[in-house]
């Protein structure tokens, strides 16, 4: 019988689930906090961690990521990917269906499963996409976090835009389950029919700058008040992706269910449209990127609770890639190892509190999904977790980055609250710029 994997944090500044900091001493064994205290005595076997001078959080879930596999991986895989998720603070993630092939089936996604247990060195789950015909998976596949609908910008089977389309798989979630209660969905609130018009008015035109014109405003707008009357009417559990603008976060605010909740990216917090100027078709992404008065109304909604936490939307592709002219270059940046230093930055700014960005990175998005034990740093919740030193600041480096493609939309930003320790089910998986890769994490459960 193996000897059980005991850890000991201490003299860290943590962050208890109230809020409240405290510094104390944390002790895991295997996969579990057991103990929280000012002081924690001596315990045999032990690895201990001096984290003096570093502040203790959760772990990050980072609820929205494409992580490419299978089928383009020449952008990203699972292990390139959990590696970066390793150094940027993020203990779990939440993967989307647009990989080759499609995650619409439970075959799919019993694949992904299977391959993420053996490369993934964080916690894994994975939404199944709808199409127009595939109601009875989107049903029964498990295990997932929900059903992911793109309303726009998605060719082929995973494009649903008619709203008798939309209808069929809003009125139906698990089987004789509450409405309620039945499987959430997650849609990308973009108009398809908006954005095909407004392409025709703006064709010929290679400024990437366009991007956040011919996807505007209104096109998020339109789809969003869609999604929210299918809700209201099937009383249906939604999730709205991505929220980019300042008009869908005053719809939100104005009328949001209690069974709704929203996300908003740190891309479309802290940058906008003066981006295209200065990265080109690195800014580009959907939706895009919108001025600064959607920038300051975003805030506004997540400081609120109208916008309930954050993700990144990692969707990495290679610079050879994106050096393509307009329109011919992807949409998409990463992010997942820069997304707790960047909300950190924010914080000391004073722009919100660490207690918030642990509340909008980690507690609200478990409650959110139904992920049992993880979110919180007391005991009988799971060991993952990340050390963080907010005293020193460092530029983002294009070659320290782990993510296979090698950049970053925030490449030279000045950033605070780096993870100097990441924690995976009570193991050490990165550790001062070193990344244990033979950790690995486990597919995440939803309740």
């Amino acid at each position: 019988m193996s000897s059980p994997k005991i850890l000991l944090i201490r003299r860290a500044q943590i962050i208890l689930p109230n809020g409240e900091l405290i510094i104390g001493d944390v002790l895991t064994r295997d996969r579990q906090i057991v103990e929280v205290a000012p002081e924690i005595s001596q315990t045999a076997l032990a690895t201990e961690v001096d984290a003096e001078g570093l502040t203790l959080l959760p772990g990050v879930i980072d609820p929205q990521v494409h992580f490419r596999e299978p089928g383009l991986e020449h952008k990203e895989d699972l292990f390139t990917a959990s590696c970066a998720c390793a150094k940027g603070g993020v203990t779990s993630f939440l993967e989307m269906p647009n990989t080759r092939p499609l995650t619409t089936t439970q075959q799919a996604l019993d694949d992904k499963l299977d391959r993420a247990s053996q490369k993934c060195l964080v916690n894994y789950g994975f939404f199944i996409g709808a199409t127009a015909e595939n109601l009875p998976d989107l049903l029964l596949a498990k295990p997932t976090p929900g059903i992911k609908i793109f309303m726009g910008l998605m060719h082929g089977q995973l494009l649903v835009d008619g709203e008798t389309a939309l209808s069929a798989i809003f009125a139906k979630g698990v089987s004789e389950a509450p409405a309620k209660q039945a499987r959430l969905i997650a849609v990308h609130a973009e108009d398809q029919a908006r954005i095909n018009q407004r392409r025709q008015e703006f064709a010929n035109i290679h400024d990437p700058a366009v991007h956040s014109q011919i996807q505007d405003n209104q096109a998020a707008l339109t789809a969003t008040q869609l999604a929210l009357k299918l809700s209201r009417k099937y009383q249906r559990r939604l999730h709205i992706l991505h929220m980019s603008t300042a008009e869908e976060a005053d719809l939100l605010r104005q009328e949001k269910p209690s069974w709704v909740t929203a996300e908003v990216t740190p891309q479309h917090l802290l940058l906008n449209t003066s981006a295209y100027q200065q990265i080109g078709t690195l800014a580009q992404m959907n939706p895009p990127l919108r001025s600064p008065h959607d920038n300051e109304v975003l805030w506004q909604a997540l400081r609120d609770g109208v916008i309930d936490f954050i993700a990144t939307d990692h969707a990495p592709h290679t610079l050879e890639e994106k050096a393509q002219e307009y329109p011919n270059s992807p949409s998409g940046m990463p992010g997942v190892e820069t997304s707790l230093a960047l909300m950190l930055t924010a914080a000391m700014q004073g722009k919100c509190t660490v207690a918030q960005v642990v509340n909008w990175m980690s507690k609200a998005v478990a409650v959110a999904y139904g992920i049992p034990n993880k979110g919180a740093i007391a005991p009988g919740y799971d060991a993952d977790l990340v050390l963080v030193d907010l005293n020193t600041y460092r530029p983002v480096r294009r070659e320290e980055l782990l993510t296979k493609c090698r950049w970053s939309p925030f490449e030279g930003w000045n950033l605070t609250g780096w993870a100097t320790t990441t924690i995976v089910g009570g193991e050490i998986v990165y550790d001062k710029g070193q990344v244990n890769t033979q950790v690995r994490g486990q597919a995440l459960t939803f309740l």
